[in-house]
């Protein structure tokens, strides 16, 4: 049974495994980055475990606009209580539980907490093999992303609250 839950201190080690298994060299989070989110963004850093393996998680601080910009890679504050835009910086599931509904039940958890945050929405960005992916979670592309984060292309991809629409 896979269950999620907020981030630990702990977590650190197999999360850095996940996140250079689905990222290359240059977009992938480093050690620090992780510290700092782990640290400052508890609250919205998700991560899926089975029988204490993890499997995936899910992170980003709150934002005050509806896209994603390059300097949230190299540093973030605390997320306020209410409002603002839940921003995604990183969305990774092993290579062994791939496949299996983890990384669509991270989003869904994300999207409880924009529910109960009274957050505007959900905002990520994606290189373009993953738009579909996302658009059939209820995301909408706003078509290519200002972002060079790693060098590559990447899509800007918003779901607001449903209250929202």
């Amino acid at each position: 049974m896979v269950f999620f839950r907020n981030v630990q201190a702990t977590d650190l080690e197999q999360l850095l495994l996940i996140e250079n298994e689905g990222f290359s060299i240059e977009e992938a989070a480093t050690k620090e980055a992780f510290v700092e989110r782990i640290e400052l963004i508890e609250d919205t850093f998700i991560v899926a475990e089975k029988e204490g393996e993890i499997l995936g998680y899910i992170n980003g601080p709150i934002i005050n606009q509806p896209y994603i910009t390059d300097n949230l890679f190299k540093e973030i504050k605390a997320n306020p209580k209410r409002g603002g835009y839940q921003s995604v910086l990183g969305l990774a599931v092993s290579k062994q539980a791939r496949n299996q509904g983890i990384a669509k039940s991270l989003i869904k958890k994300m999207e409880e907490l924009v529910e109960e945050n009274e957050r505007e929405g959900i905002t990520l960005t994606c290189k373009q093999e993953l738009v579909s992916f996302y658009e059939k979670l209820g995301f909408v592309s706003h078509g290519m992303s200002e972002s060079k984060h790693g060098g590559v292309s990447w899509y800007n991809l918003v779901k607001l609250r449903e209250d929202r629409n």
